[in-house]
């Protein structure tokens, strides 16, 4: 009788610890855009348990900590849709190059980048923006010389340790000078390595759970570096897999001029062509697209991850990001890689998506302050293909949110929170939770050294520009 007792005890199953954070501005950013001048959130495990005005009940159970959150607003954790983290190795390099000029000087450097570098360099990415409120991110990586080692699982290694919500897009690049592309024919892979090793990628470490930590997307790198067969195989092979799929698209008039020459159609209508346009597919910058372009976007569900500071670096232009939002098109923000836009960050895009936006065509009515935190959040997860699990703080969400402290100097003076976090200065991040788990506190990681990440960055980037200089 004892022992049955002790068993139905046992069986019981454990409250999660709960973490409430109180007397805060909130934005929700869900469907309706709820906001509470005053409100609460609590966490429950790695979920949202709930989010509402005033102050939390006094009586919940298993409550380990409370957070009087005075002063700061809370949003959901920052998505950053598009990257590629082994650029930190080479940021300051060709400073004055549009694209096509700046991936020729770069690409004999890229090409020498091995497990070490790549490990190093997904480190000192992913640090960057975690305290700066990213809580899930995704990598676009195409480069895999060969005897690099495992670059894949590097880079999956060093997001795991950063505690940050991670999608890794294996890319691929096949078309080398030789066949008419811009990479040199030693940084490619053939056709069969490339699709061999992606579906390795997927097989080993891809999660398709609801609050997965690590997913792996489809993603050969662009037009000009990537053959047809492997496009249309790699869409072909990531269906099969259930996994979503990414590439670069539309970036600049050059791109448009080699897409029209090599295969006497614009980018979007080769897309289509070789199966890269539909809901489980995004594509990174879209500067360049005409009316039908959109159209065919918003038809076939396809996502846009708008990278405004790399398109200003390298002169790509101004994508019509209103006109993708007018037209229902899933539109995120992305950093890009950092040889492009050397910050390294995604809350100063919030800003930078606004001001470049009200440049183009639609002035001061193309984005507002609450448009660009969407973008920048459930935007973002939408694009992902996790609007479902993340980006908007609701409950039965994963517990992935920021604490942006707005009392200080630089906010204090702006009434309205998300103003100020938009327009004003980048807010300093008093902690970000992610999957319930807080990873910054006060502006600093808490699950690595960001010392030893930043001697470890300049130690590997010293290294491969000796090896690149020829000098071992």
């Amino acid at each position: 009788m004892a022992a049955s007792a002790a068993a139905d005890r046992a069986a019981v199953p454990t409250a999660p610890e709960r973490i409430v954070i109180e007397n805060c501005a909130i934005a929700t950013v869900d469907a309706d855009g709820t906001e509470y001048a005053s409100g609460h959130v609590v966490l429950a495990g790695n979920r949202i348990e709930a989010v509402g005005a005033g102050r939390a009940p006094e009586d919940l159970e298993n409550v380990v900590r409370r957070i009087d959150a005075t002063g700061h607003l809370v949003t959901p954790g920052l998505v950053n849709t598009h990257h590629h983290f082994y650029q930190w190795l080479t940021r300051g390099l060709a400073t004055d190059h549009n694209l096509f000029d700046w991936l020729v000087a770069l690409y004999p450097t890229w090409a020498r980048l091995d497990e070490p570098m790549a490990h190093a360099a997904a480190r000192g990415s992913l640090a960057m923006m975690a305290r700066g409120g990213v809580t899930t991110a995704a990598d676009h990586h195409y480069i895999h010389p060969r005897g690099a080692g495992d670059l894949s699982g590097a880079i999956i290694r060093a997001a795991r340790d950063m505690g940050v919500r991670f999608t890794l897009a294996r890319g691929s690049m096949d078309r080398g000078e030789s066949d008419g592309g811009l990479p040199p024919d030693f940084a490619v892979e053939s056709l069969d390595d490339a699709l061999a090793a992606t579906e390795a990628t997927v097989r080993e470490h891809h999660d398709p759970s609801f609050d997965a930590m690590t997913q792996i997307a489809v993603a050969p790198c662009s037009p000009f570096s990537v053959s047809t067969e492997l496009m249309r195989q790699g869409a072909e092979l990531a269906r099969r897999l259930g996994v979503r799929l990414h590439t670069h698209g539309s970036e600049t008039v050059e791109e448009e001029k080699f897409c029209h020459e090599l295969f006497g159609m614009g980018p979007t209508d080769y897309f289509e062509s070789t199966g890269w346009l539909g809901d489980d597919v995004w594509m990174a910058h879209c500067v360049h697209m005409n009316d039908s372009d959109i159209a065919a976007f918003a038809r076939t569900g396809t996502g846009v991850a708008h990278c405004p500071s790399s398109n200003a670096r390298l002169a790509a232009g101004i994508a019509r990001i209103p006109d993708l939002l007018a037209a229902g098109v899933p539109v995120g923000l992305g950093v890009d890689g950092t040889a492009s836009n050397e910050s390294g960050e995604l809350h100063t895009e919030l800003r930078g998506a606004l001001l470049v936006n009200r440049l183009g065509a639609h002035r001061e009515a193309a984005l507002n302050a609450r448009t660009a935190l969407r973008l920048g959040t459930h935007g973002g997860a939408r694009v992902l293909g996790r609007g479902a699990e993340t980006g908007s703080l609701e409950a039965g969400k994963l517990a992935d949110l920021v604490l942006w402290r707005m009392d200080t100097l630089a906010h204090s003076s702006i009434a309205d929170p998300v103003t100020a976090l938009v327009f004003g200065a980048p807010a300093p991040v008093t902690a970000s939770f992610v999957n319930g788990r807080q990873i910054v506190e006060d502006g600093r990681l808490l699950t690595v050294d960001e010392d030893a990440v930043a001697r470890s960055t300049r130690d590997e980037a010293r290294r491969l520009a000796r090896i690149t200089a020829g000098r071992g």
